[in-house]
């Protein structure tokens, strides 16, 4: 039992003297890395849940008020449809010419109607779209401004303009590939 220790000790040795593994620069990186994962965590990532949570909020409230339109126009609908019945026995009543224009009428009406709910429809999802859009770029902004901040207090330097700049197009299009 023992020699089987001995020897099992002494295989992890030889591979970690093989590929040059040094315990002490191991356990430093380890730890600078729990302490960046843990800034991150703590100061970014908290607040892009929260802003995503708040945006998915004003969505669905978007798209509740869509099916409020929506609900709405139905109602016009139904009350065009009894106005449609009220002029049918009206131009029924009248003459002929008569008859044709109100159905003219009734059906301009009704047209522009639905035009103009599905305006309202069609820009609430632009809305909702471009909200998406904008809630995501301001994350991945945010995302890239805590790398640039944590990188510089990892490195213990102060970063260029250049070097922000290059930096943060840099963690925004890993952001892009990564999404």
């Amino acid at each position: 039992m023992m020699s089987t220790i001995a020897s099992i000790t002494e295989t992890a040795q030889d591979i970690a003297y093989t590929f040059g593994v040094d315990w002490p620069m191991l356990v430093a990186q380890s730890i600078n890395f729990l302490i960046v994962a843990f800034v991150i965590w703590k100061f970014a990532f908290k607040n892009v849940l929260f802003t995503i949570k708040e945006r998915e909020k004003q969505i669905a409230d978007s798209l509740k008020n869509a099916d409020r339109i929506k609900l709405e126009l139905e109602e016009t609908e139904k009350k065009q449809q009894e106005t449609l019945q009220e002029a049918s026995l009206s131009a029924k009543k009248t003459a002929s010419e008569a008859q044709d224009k109100a159905k003219a009428f009734i059906e301009s009406q009704k047209e522009d109607a639905r035009k103009q709910a599905e305006e309202i429809v069609a820009k609430a999802k632009i809305s909702m779209e471009q909200e998406r859009e904008k809630v995501l770029k301001e994350a991945r902004e945010e995302i890239a401004s805590l790398v640039i901040l944590t990188t510089t207090k990892v490195l213990q330097k102060e970063l260029t303009e250049e070097e922000k700049s290059r930096f943060s197009s840099s963690a925004i299009d890993d952001l892009k590939i990564n999404h």
